[in-house]
């Protein structure tokens, strides 16, 4: 028992190691990361609506079905010529720019993760780190929200012909903002402290550092060999994730109208309410996260997704507004679990000094084969079984691989990053955590001694 608790014993903290978190700093860093994830799923809200016109455009032999396929297979600019203007250079253009975008997106959201996390205090990480979120079904929302607009004014003629391009031209001026507020902040105070111990030990341990190029390789193999079950962990909750969100933001849309008939302006704005329905959730979702912890929420929407997926899109498959607005709004709240939940959970698996590269990693491994391919795969399925409820059988698998993630994934919640010390929001809140831990730390040291000075009192209880 004495053993245990030496091996236990806890230095206390000092008032150097606890970091009182910048309010306004704080908010800038959430506002720039939110907008720039607006910014950027405007785009991908645009391709989804417009995904059946893009294959009419792009893929003008294909059948209806094929069309779909070989749209969502380079699931893309304005300025792309169509297939009538410079024939199968085209649709192979339109796969390059949606490669670049795919992978840039997966570094993009896991650089603003970790940004968010090592800003937020310790207590608010899961409302704060849903605010990146916020912004992604946001952009979604207003891409696909101006997409269901000039259906209505220009009809599926007047788009297919020339207004499918309107989106992407304002899509650039957007960017543009989001990318000049991203280069106005500052680095996080996690990594401005890893990289002054860094300096100090004469290492160049972070990016950015001289000499960092050099330590890339060791890098990557300690990811893999020290850490390879958070890396795990992170790719079965972020497949998870990204499958339900691709599947509802991306294909859904498709799914309604090219499979199963359904109007175009109705499934529009039955997914467009969807999205509304995440948007008003999303932050209350991070906030509980923060009270209830980031395990039960996932574990509570894993087994919701196996348990819900079925009957969610045998409702939609009913026809009318009614019943496929019930089953869409299941998907919605399915969704909101893990997108509430995301940002705040996935930073906390790697170390600060391993953060960012782990966590790009491991987010573009699984998204790439899993996330951003399912439209194509589920739209292939059906195209090639018939069956129309594969989508939801997809949904399932993945809430299958996401409940054994969630079984091996430490509870994070309040407690301080990886490799960081505790982060909080004011001076006092810091003081009273310093001093908890000097009497935390005081009492064990008090117990140590005892047991040292007399040994025979608890030896029925000795385990040495």
């Amino acid at each position: 028992m004495l053993r245990t608790l030496l091996r236990r014993r806890k230095k206390a903290l000092s008032s150097e190691d606890v970091t009182v978190s910048d309010r306004p700093q704080v908010h800038r860093a959430v506002t720039a990361a939110a907008l720039g994830n607006t910014m950027e799923w405007f785009d991908f809200g645009v391709y989804a609506y417009l995904a059946g016109t893009m294959g009419k455009v792009f893929f003008p032999s294909s059948s209806p079905g094929a069309q779909v396929v070989a749209a969502f297979a380079t699931f893309a600019v304005g300025f792309l010529p169509t297939y009538a203007a410079v024939g199968f250079l085209a649709p192979l253009l339109l796969l390059v720019c949606r490669l670049f975008q795919g992978f840039s997106t997966g570094g993009e959201y896991a650089g603003a993760t970790t940004y968010i996390a090592e800003y937020a205090p310790d207590k608010r990480r899961g409302f704060l780190g849903s605010w990146l979120d916020f912004g992604t079904f946001v952009g979604y929302a207003l891409g696909s929200g101006l997409v269901t607009v000039l259906t209505l004014i220009l009809g599926e003629q007047g788009l297919q012909d020339w207004g499918w391009r309107i989106p992407f031209f304002i899509a650039g001026p957007l960017g543009l903002i989001g990318l000049y507020m991203r280069m106005k902040l500052e680095e996080t105070p996690a990594f401005k402290k890893e990289a002054a111990y860094a300096a100090s030990e004469g290492k160049a341990d972070l990016p950015g550092a001289e000499g960092a190029g050099e330590s890339g390789r060791g890098h990557l193999k300690e990811i893999f060999t020290r850490h390879w079950h958070a890396v795990l962990i992170c790719m079965g909750l972020v497949l998870l994730y990204n499958v339900t969100n691709y599947m509802v933001t991306s294909y859904l849309p498709t799914y309604m109208t090219v499979t199963l008939g359904q109007n175009d302006t109705t499934a529009q704005l039955l997914v467009l309410a969807t999205m509304l329905l995440v948007v008003l959730t999303i932050t209350a979702v991070g906030h509980t996260s923060d009270r209830w912890g980031r395990r039960p929420v996932f574990l509570t929407g894993s087994v919701a997704m196996i348990v819900l997926a079925v009957p969610a899109f045998l409702l939609i498959r009913e026809g009318g507004v009614l019943l496929p607005a019930v089953g869409c709004a299941v998907l919605g709240l399915l969704l909101v679990c893990f997108a509430g939940t995301a940002a705040s959970t996935l930073p906390a698996l790697f170390p600060t000094r391993l953060r960012y590269g782990a966590l790009s990693i491991a987010f573009n491994i699984s998204v790439s084969l899993f996330g951003g391919t399912t439209p194509l795969f589920t739209s292939a399925l059906v195209e090639a079984t018939g069956n129309d409820m594969v989508p939801a059988y997809y949904l399932m698998a993945a809430g299958v691989i996401g409940f054994v993630s969630t079984l091996f994934l430490h509870e994070t919640a309040g407690k301080p990053l990886r490799g960081s010390g505790p982060m909080v929001e004011t001076p006092g809140e810091a003081e009273r955590l310093v001093a908890r831990s000097r009497t935390a730390a005081g009492r064990q040291a008090r117990d140590i001694w005892i047991r040292l000075r007399h040994p025979w009192a608890h030896h029925s209880h000795r385990d040495d």
